[in-house]
């Protein structure tokens, strides 16, 4: 049975937010393109520029990444990626079969909850895991010289190398699934559009959880320094 409900338009995500992600986007694709050429999977610009671009790109990736954790935690925002396994198991049947049918999420977005469980437990294991790993096991990559100055002699590069490049392939496969999943709203490029002007179609009427009502709050409270 296909559900129809209304919908209304919300500024859902700040300036910061979209900033983060399309720089996210744009250096994740350059260390991956250059990650994979290092490791010889193909030649564009040569392995000496690859690996110049690939050091560059790293740094700046991991410095953008320490403004996204002072952002997330000064704004109250950390709110949005706490998990929980309420009805995380009705939203993996929506994706699984739900959503062919024409059925209604079962989590919609709101103000206060950006995220479904699904979301939560999926962007918390990659920022909290994931990317520190490939963070960690890329400066171990590049400054393998010292790491006998270090003190670091018992670390293996081949292991280093093997985790680092795992890593590549688990965001690799995160992005193929994560572009996916944005043809999944209520048109093709609904949420594509959301990411870049901020506003977003939600369903009118969803009742905020009280334990969403603090996020709901901080983000208003956000919205409204933004345009004032």
């Amino acid at each position: 049975m296909i559900h129809s409900t209304k919908l209304i338009t919300t500024y859902l995500y700040t300036r910061y937010e979209r900033f983060w992600h399309w720089l996210q986007m744009v250096l994740i694709f350059l260390l991956l393109t250059t990650g994979f050429e290092i490791h010889g999977l193909y030649s564009l610009i040569g392995f000496e520029r690859a690996v110049e671009v690939h050091n560059f790109v790293g740094i700046t990736w991991l410095i953008a990444f320490a403004f996204f954790v002072f952002w997330v935690f000064t704004t109250g925002e950390w709110k949005q990626y706490v998990p929980t396994t309420k009805k995380l198991f009705a939203v993996i049947r929506y994706y699984s079969f739900g959503i062919f049918k024409g059925e209604s999420h079962p989590v919609p977005k709101r103000k206060g909850a950006k995220h479904n469980p699904l979301q939560r437990l999926t962007y918390l294991s990659l920022a909290a895991m994931l990317l520190p790993i490939q963070m960690v096991t890329g400066i171990f990559y590049w400054t393998y010289n010292s790491w006998e100055t270090w003190g670091l002699g018992f670390l293996s590069l081949k292991v280093v190398a093997l985790i680092h490049l795992a890593g590549a392939f688990f965001i690799l496969t995160f992005i193929v699934v994560h572009v996916y999943m944005t043809t999944t709203g209520h048109s093709i490029f609904a949420h594509i559009k959301a990411m870049i002007s901020g506003w977003e179609e939600i369903e009118e009427g969803v009742e905020v959880e009280d334990w969403e009502k603090a996020s709901r709050k901080q983000f208003s409270e956000t919205v409204s320094s933004e345009k004032g």
